[in-house]
């Protein structure tokens, strides 16, 4: 009874599952059944959005927090091992993975806030005249490293605020090399008097 009723909707059945009707002596019929949706991960969004940041599906989890200013391999493993969760994909996420680990990201200080925070330490630092802040208005090296060999045009070419154009650092300043030089020849004066 079914493939009596089933026989002469072939024709118009083979346009919806786009095979060839072809009068054969099975009665049977072939459907394309498509894939299933898939829900649940982010294997539709091109990448999750984590610590106002897109990090990348592609790669595993660990590299992936990476992508985020002020998280590397260390906190993105301490991360990890925190949440218990394994070093999976990103695009294998279940949502509720991703927002655990967004919670736990929040905890950090990341991205835009982490670049105020060093910017206003050294604004403090160029304040006090601290030897740290002096050598960042100099825009030289602060951790003691050797200046001789290295750092050659932080130490040549200064920019001048007032027009923008790169001068020697000698051109920067040139009353101060005068004043020097006659303080020198004044000094040298008395002692000849």
């Amino acid at each position: 009874m079914a493939q009596g009723l089933a026989t002469p909707l072939a024709p118009s059945l083979c346009l919806i599952c786009n095979t060839i009707y072809r009068f054969s002596l099975s009665k049977t019929l072939s459907f394309s059944t498509p894939a299933p949706p898939k829900f649940g991960g982010l294997r539709s969004i091109s990448s999750a959005r984590v610590g106002g940041v897109e990090i990348p599906n592609n790669k595993r989890l660990e590299c992936s927090l990476q992508y985020i200013h002020g998280i590397g391999r260390t906190r993105a493993r301490q991360i990890l091992c925190d949440l218990s969760m394994e070093n999976k994909m990103t695009k294998d996420l279940s949502t509720k993975e991703l927002i655990t680990l967004r919670d736990e990201i929040s905890k950090y200080l990341i991205g835009g806030d982490l670049k105020r925070c060093n910017e206003l330490s050294i604004r403090r630092l160029k304040e006090i005249q601290c030897y740290r802040g002096i050598r960042h208005m100099d825009g030289l090296p602060c951790r003691g490293q050797q200046t001789h060999n290295n750092c050659r045009t932080l130490k040549l070419l200064h920019t001048d605020t007032e027009t923008d154009q790169i001068k020697p650092s000698c051109q920067q300043e040139p009353l101060k090399f005068l004043l020097v030089y006659a303080l020198i020849n004044l000094h040298v004066i008395q002692l000849q008097a």
